[in-house]
């Protein structure tokens, strides 16, 4: 059996500001010519699912995607970023090398379509609702539709109000419809709605959710990172701290 190399997913949840964008981008050039590390880019041109009306969504489709192209040209990553709407798959295909589906839009037939016909990688996130075994029906909305390469990634199941938990079996089920299949290690310590009218989270829990992921069989990690996570415009509390990233890549690839 070969053994895949693990890939990682890293960057800022939203697009907050060309700045935040490339102190993440010079970090993660580093490590990954230090580790020798298969890694996208990863940033948000639009929080569609935010909390609140009135919390910070980015950019929007145009501006940001410019700013990821911006990413790429300077800093030669590849990128990776969600799309919540079937139009905005084309366009940002234009740009990302991964198009991500996010959890709460998994099952949307027309939009795991309208991302597969763009030719480029599809990530499609478990929803929060659904077990690995579910996730094989995703997958072959996506396959149908033309995409010859789909990932899975999980991001933990609702567990009563305000709260996940991550059920680690779901990742050698999800193995079973692709070989590729990422732990999203900052997600998954959310506390979904828990901080007045926006989430909270525990990124305290971070390492051990990506060493537990290794030892069930995850062939990738994501990881939500910010200088100043306490100051992050989103998601903030489960996101990892810049300085700290380093530590959790190299125990991963002991």
């Amino acid at each position: 059996m070969k053994i895949m190399k693990p890939i990682f997913i890293a960057g800022p949840c939203v697009i907050e500001s060309a700045e935040v964008l490339d102190v993440v981008a010079e970090e993660l050039v580093r490590l990954q010519q230090k580790y020798d590390l298969e890694l996208f880019f990863k940033a948000s041109f639009d929080k569609a699912n935010r909390t609140s009306l009135s919390s910070f969504r980015g950019p929007g489709l145009e501006r940001g995607l410019q700013m990821l192209a911006d990413v790429k040209a300077k800093h030669g990553l590849r990128l990776l970023t969600d799309i919540h709407e079937s139009y905005q798959a084309a366009a940002a295909a234009e740009v990302v090398d991964v198009l991500q589906i996010p959890a709460f839009l998994c099952r949307q037939t027309d939009l795991l379509v309208a991302a597969a016909k763009t030719g480029k990688v599809v990530n499609i996130k478990k929803a929060q609702f659904l077990s690995g075994v579910d996730m094989q029906y995703p997958v072959e909305k996506a396959r149908e539709g033309g995409a010859t390469e789909v990932w899975l990634t999980e991001r933990g199941n609702s567990f009563g109000y305000n709260n996940l938990v991550v059920d680690f079996r779901n990742i050698p089920d999800m193995l079973k419809w692709t070989p590729r299949v990422i732990m999203d290690c900052t997600h998954s310590v959310q506390r979904p709605g828990a901080a007045g009218g926006k989430t909270g989270g525990n990124r305290e829990f971070v390492p051990a959710m990506a060493m537990a992921a290794k030892a069930f069989g995850a062939t990738g990690y994501f990881f939500e990172t910010h200088p100043d996570p306490d100051h992050a415009l989103s998601d903030g509390p489960n996101m990892l701290a810049l300085k700290d990233l380093e530590e959790v890549i190299k125990n991963l690839c002991k």
